[in-house]
C-alpha cells in the first residue's frame, strides 16, 4: 500500500496507523505518514502521545504571551449597537491572547447597561470581569437592546448574568493600581464622565496616588471614539462642523479630559467609523453558530438588517490592541480642544500628545474585513 499523508490540527480524532510522526511547533500541526505494516499498538501509542504533547504545547504557548495588551473598556453600552460589537471584538482578541480585559466601566446611567454587559461577558466565558457604573443622569433610559437580559426561554434567562456593579471610579482605580507601570490601554467609546471623574479622584485605600498621577503611572494610551476631524455632510449633503454625540452628551467632561489627560491620546473621529460600515450580511449569516447570540440579537433590536451600521467604537478597540498593523494612519502630533458648542478642534504641536486616526481607501478594505472577522469570531465556550 502506498504511503499517504495526513495533517491533523490540535486534538482532532484520528483513525490511522502511523509509521512516522513529526511535529511542527511553529504552526502546531502534526504530520503523520501511514503504513499498515507497522504494529498497531505501538503506532497508536505513539500517535496518542504526540497529540497529547501537541495539545499541551499549544495551550502553553497560548497562555504565555508577553505582548498581551491590558485593556479597560469604558462604554455607554445601550445607546448604540457598535458598543456591543466592540466588546465582542475585545473578547475575540482576548481569546487570541492579544489582550486581557481588566474591567468594563459604563457611562450610560441605567441598571440594565451593567446587566447586559455582564451577560455579554458571561456569553464569552468571562463573567468575572469587574463592571463599574456612574450616577450621572445622562441617558437614563433602558435603550433598545439592554432589555434583552429580561428575555426568558423555557423558564430560564436567554442571557444569564450575575453582576454586582460598583462605582466606576473605584473599579478604574483598582484596575490601574494592580497593573504594571505604563501597561494599560484605556478604550473610551462613550461619554467622558468616568475618566474625567477618575482624573479628579483623590488618593484612597486603593492607591496613595491621586487620579491623574495614577493614570500617568499606569496607563500607556487612551484610545477614544469622540469628536470629528473632518466636516460631516448634513441631511442635504452640505459639509458642517459636527457636534459629535459622545462629546455633547457630557460636554464638560469631554473638555476636561481633552485638557487634562496626561498620556498619549488617539482619537477616532466620527468620520472614521462612518467610512467603515458593518455589512448587515455578516449579522445575518456569521453569528448563526449559536441559537442566541447577544451581538446579533442586539443588532436586530437596535436597527435590523438591511442596515450597515458605522463601526465607530470598533475602530478605537482595533487601534488600541493592534496599533502597529497599519489599519489606520495617524495625524501629526498636536492638541485637541473642545469648544462650548461641542465641536472638536486640532492644533498641530510638535510635542503634543494627541493624534487622530486617518484612513485611506486601501486601509478601508483591510479594516472592515478585520472588524467583521473579529466581531463574529465564535467564543471558546460556544465551540
Amino acid at each position: 500500500m502506498p504511503d499517504r499523508g495526513l495533517i491533523i490540527n490540535g486534538a482532532d480524532h484520528v483513525k490511522a496507523i502511523a509509521q512516522h510522526v513529526s511535529v511542527n511547533t511553529d504552526s502546531f500541526t502534526l504530520s503523520i505518514t501511514l503504513n499498515s505494516m507497522k504494529p498497531r499498538i505501538t503506532i497508536v501509542a505513539c500517535l496518542v502521545f504526540a497529540i497529547l504533547w501537541l495539545d499541551h504545547s499549544y495551550l502553553a504557548a497560548q497562555s504565555l504571551n508577553p505582548n498581551q495588551q491590558l485593556i479597560i473598556f469604558d462604554t455607554d453600552i445601550g445607546n448604540d449597537v457598535d458598543d456591543v460589537l466592540a466588546l465582542g471584538m475585545i473578547h475575540a482578541l482576548q481569546a487570541r491572547k492579544e489582550c486581557k480585559l481588566l474591567a468594563v466601566t459604563i457611562t450610560k446611567d441605567h441598571p440594565q447597561a451593567a446587566a447586559f454587559t455582564d451577560a455579554v461577558n458571561t456569553f464569552y466565558g468571562h463573567g468575572e470581569i469587574p463592571i463599574g457604573v456612574c450616577s450621572s443622569g445622562v441617558t437614563p433610559e433602558a435603550g433598545k437592546f439592554n432589555v434583552l437580559v429580561d428575555q426568558v426561554e423555557g423558564g430560564r434567562p436567554i442571557y444569564p448574568y450575575d453582576v454586582e456593579p460598583r462605582k466606576a471610579v473605584t473599579v478604574l482605580r483598582e484596575a490601574l493600581a494592580n497593573a504594571e507601570d505604563h501597561s494599560v490601554a484605556i478604550v473610551q467609546v462613550g461619554f467622558s464622565t468616568n475618566l474625567a471623574n477618575l482624573l479628579k479622584s483623590s488618593a484612597d485605600q486603593v492607591s496613595p496616588l491621586n487620579g491623574r498621577q495614577l493614570v500617568e503611572k499606569k496607563a500607556s494610551l487612551l484610545s477614544i471614539m469622540a469628536g470629528a476631524f473632518q466636516k460631516i455632510p448634513d441631511a442635504d449633503g452640505n459639509l458642517r462642523d459636527h457636534h459629535e454625540y459622545n462629546v455633547v452628551k457630557d460636554l464638560q467632561s469631554a473638555s476636561f479630559l481633552a485638557d487634562n489627560w496626561p498620556t498619549e491620546i488617539v482619537w477616532s473621529g466620527f468620520e472614521i467609523g462612518l467610512a467603515l460600515r458593518y455589512p448587515h450580511q455578516s449579522i445575518e449569516r456569521d453569528y448563526n453558530y449559536h441559537q442566541h447570540h447577544p451581538l446579533k440579537d442586539a443588532y436586530y433590536a437596535y436597527s435590523p438588517p438591511p442596515h450597515d451600521r458605522p463601526t465607530w467604537d470598533l475602530t478605537s478597540v482595533l487601534y488600541a490592541i493592534r496599533p502597529e498593523r497599519n489599519y489606520f494612519d495617524l495625524s501629526p502630533r498636536g492638541k485637541v480642544s473642545i469648544d462650548q458648542a461641542g465641536v472638536s478642534h486640532f492644533e498641530i504641536q510638535q510635542s503634543g500628545k494627541h493624534r487622530y486616526l486617518k484612513l485611506t481607501d486601501i486601509q478601508k478594505i483591510r479594516a472592515i474585513e478585520t472588524l467583521v472577522g473579529l466581531a463574529s469570531q465564535p467564543p471558546l465556550a460556544a465551540r
